[in-house]
């Protein structure tokens, strides 16, 4: 640590928190290598079976390991700032450096800038990761276990859906097809039911349909006019080929709806649905009916409020690890097990509570965040 320096002055303070910054990214490097070799290894390690079967090559599960280290930073990278923030701000207390900081006139909420800082990058990056990195590095690892051998349940496989239909409230459209098939955006014996503004009501019929250009394209299309829904269906136009460029649903928007509509199915609680396809699904559905509207909205918030973990993490920690005295270097590993463990028992049990429409759904996904950072702020003014 620099041995003097004036707190007026600038050059000091940037030397300062130069020192700060580089004592937070060592243990920060080494704990997040530590963990990610832990836990890609157990991982591939349980996956032996798999990889056997599915006759990958060394090069096969290299490229695995790579594939699949996204969605496990994004898993980690929470707990691996607290560990770091904690044991460095125990290492410079056990060695009395932020009392002879403290006693040189900076403050510790200036003392910590540096870490607050660190937070705030860390929540910018666990949002990348989490809106556009893990989706494509999920489909990546998929293809590299689909590369040798296919089984029935893989998500590359379970590419096509029978007998599937959806709506669009908005635009009061309705949609029924024999097969949809997500990576080609095809559909077969697509049905479309739609009412106009008059409210007459059209029907169109077709052998298939793709998605190209960024419009519906109908092959072997009847389309079928009706006064209204007691009146009698009339022939308008039948044709090899029909574009619809109104019709503005996109193979994004139908592949939100079978994501979200599985998610449903299983019933399940985490923050696991990625932005874009709640938000494609809000454009069909404005109007969720209850029950659904307090589940899908807990799981938005809950998605917003998740990369600022990593922030609230920042807040926490200094506190815990600035408090004056001589401790061992261990209680930083103590102290972020029971943080970690608190906290997701906490937020377990504000997603259920949000989901179950027993707690509004903002409520109950920033609840940790709220609790937590409001507990590191006074405990940190409470810091003589």
């Amino acid at each position: 640590m620099p041995k003097c320096f004036a707190p007026s002055n600038l050059a000091a303070m940037r030397l300062l928190d130069r020192y700060l910054f580089r004592e937070l990214l060592a243990p920060l490097g080494f704990c997040l290598g530590g963990i990610w070799i832990l836990g890609i290894g157990f991982l591939l390690f349980n996956s032996i079976d798999d990889f056997q079967e599915r006759k990958f090559h060394f090069l096969d599960i290299v490229e695995y390991a790579l594939a699949i280290t996204p969605q496990f930073l994004a898993m980690a990278l929470p707990i691996v700032l607290l560990l770091a923030l904690l044991y460095a701000l125990t290492h410079h207390a056990r060695h009395n450096e932020l009392t002879a900081m403290r006693a040189a006139g900076i403050g510790l909420w200036r003392l910590c800038l540096p870490y607050l800082l660190i937070g705030l990058a860390a929540t910018a990056l666990l949002f990348v990761l989490n809106e556009i990195i893990v989706p494509r590095s999920i489909n990546w690892s998929e293809r590299i276990k689909t590369r040798h051998v296919q089984k029935p349940d893989d998500i590359l496989v379970r590419n096509i859906f029978s007998n599937f239909g959806f709506s669009n409230a908005r635009a009061h459209r309705e949609w029924h097809m024999a097969q949809y098939n997500i990576y080609r955006a095809q559909m077969l014996k697509p049905q479309v039911i739609w009412t106009l503004p008059d409210k007459s009501i059209r029907q169109l019929f077709a052998a298939k349909a793709i998605y190209t250009n960024d419009v519906w394209t109908f092959f072997d299309a009847i389309e079928y006019e009706q006064a209204n829904s007691t009146a009698e269906l009339q022939p308008l136009l039948q044709t090899n080929v029909l574009a619809m460029p109104e019709f503005d649903e996109t193979p994004d928007q139908i592949e939100s709806e079978i994501e979200i509509s599985t998610y449903q199915s299983l019933k399940r609680r985490e923050a696991d649905i990625p932005l874009s396809d709640i938000l494609d699904y809000l454009k069909l559905h404005p109007h969720l009916p209850p029950g659904q509207d307090t589940w899908l909205f807990t799981k938005l918030h809950g998605r917003l409020a998740a990369p600022w973990t990593c922030f609230v993490v920042a807040l926490i920690a200094i506190p815990f690890g600035a408090m004056p005295g001589r401790r061992n270097l261990f209680f930083g590993v103590a102290g972020s097990i029971a943080i970690c463990f608190t906290y997701f028992v906490i937020q377990q049990l504000g997603l259920a509570l949000g989901t179950s429409g027993r707690l509004p759904a903002w409520l109950a996904a920033w609840l940790p965040n709220m609790i937590f950072a409001a507990l590191g702020i006074l405990l940190t003014f409470r810091i003589k």
